[in-house]
């Protein structure tokens, strides 16, 4: 298998362009978990930014703070696979599916 590397530097290069573009569209991203039957909902952005929080008044109560504490933190942990799994996907656009070894913190 004959390897050129002035090509690979090129491939490089071109993949390192586009890595700075998808840094800069990252804040552009958002993604929302859901929790508790979509009674909270949690929106963040790329740069895993919370954005919004909205919890149904229906589920508000000062005797289930406890419960509500924990489907805020349902909520926006869907909103962390969400987003991971939407960075990974236009990652892996980006390079053609090529595996970048220590690559995107993402995984």
């Amino acid at each position: 298998m004959n390897i050129n590397p002035m090509e690979l530097l090129k491939n490089f290069q071109g993949i390192q362009s586009k890595m700075g573009e998808f840094q800069a569209k990252l804040s552009s991203l958002t993604e929302t978990g859901y929790a508790g039957g979509d009674m909270v909902k949690v929106e963040i952005n790329g740069q895993m930014q919370v954005l919004d929080v909205r919890i149904a008044k229906e589920i508000i109560s000062a005797d289930d703070a406890g419960v509500l504490e924990e489907l805020v933190k349902a909520a926006f942990n869907d909103a962390m696979r969400r987003m991971k799994d939407k960075i990974n996907e236009e990652i892996s656009s980006m390079t053609g599916g090529m595996n970048i070894p220590g690559g995107f913190p993402f995984g």
